[in-house]
C-alpha cells in the first residue's frame, strides 16, 4: 500500500505535534519516520524550530471558526510552502505527487505536506473537520474522519467523561 502523503496523514501528523510538540529533533524525526514519512532530505537543528512555528500556524488554523478565516490561513500556509508539483519515484515508493523542491530540509517539507494535506482534508471533508475537544478541561486536537463529520472530542475517553457529567449535573437539578 502506497502512502498518500498530503492526505488525512499529514493532517493527522501535524495534529500529533501540535498536541505533544516535538522537544528535541531527535523527537521530530523518529515521529515523521512513524507516520511514514520517507525522510530522504537534509534534517538539521533549523527544522525543529521551523516544525514548533508551523505547530502554531496550523493551531490558528484548527481555532478559526468561520470558514473563510480557515480558508485564508491554509491559503497563508500553501503560499509558503508553494513549488510546482513534480512526479517522483524516491526511495522506491512508487511513483507519486510531491509539492516541494528536491532537496529542501525536512522544515520545509512538513510546511509542504502540511498545507497541502490541510487543504485537501478540509476541501475533501468539510471546512469544519478540525478541531478541540468538546470536554471541559480537554484542549487536544482532533481531525475528524468519521464519516458523518460531527466530531466533538479528541476520543471516547472524554466523551464518555463529558457524558457522565452532563448527566449527572441533569440527575442533581
Amino acid at each position: 500500500m502506497h502512502l498518500n502523503p498530503y492526505g488525512q496523514d499529514a493532517v493527522r501528523l501535524i495534529a500529533d505535534l501540535a498536541n505533544d510538540p516535538p522537544r528535541s529533533l531527535p523527537d521530530l524525526v523518529r515521529r515523521c519516520a512513524a507516520a511514514g514519512l520517507v525522510l530522504d532530505m537534509p534534517v538539521g537543528e533549523q527544522d525543529l524550530t521551523v516544525a514548533l512555528e508551523l505547530v502554531d500556524q496550523w493551531s490558528e488554523i484548527v481555532d478559526a471558526t468561520e470558514p473563510a478565516q480557515r480558508a485564508t490561513l491554509v491559503n497563508r500556509l500553501l503560499a509558503a510552502a508553494s513549488a510546482y508539483p513534480r512526479l517522483t519515484d524516491h526511495g522506491g515508493t512508487g511513483w507519486h505527487l510531491h509539492y516541494r523542491d528536491e532537496g529542501v530540509p525536512l522544515g520545509a517539507v512538513l510546511r509542504a505536506l502540511v498545507s497541502v494535506g490541510t487543504a485537501l482534508h478540509l476541501a475533501g471533508r468539510g471546512m469544519s473537520r478540525l478541531g478541540r475537544c468538546a470536554a471541559d478541561g480537554c484542549r487536544t486536537i482532533y481531525v475528524d474522519t468519521s464519516r458523518g463529520g460531527q466530531q466533538r472530542y479528541c476520543s471516547p475517553r472524554c466523551a464518555n467523561r463529558d457524558a457522565v457529567r452532563r448527566h449527572r449535573s441533569g440527575r442533581i437539578r
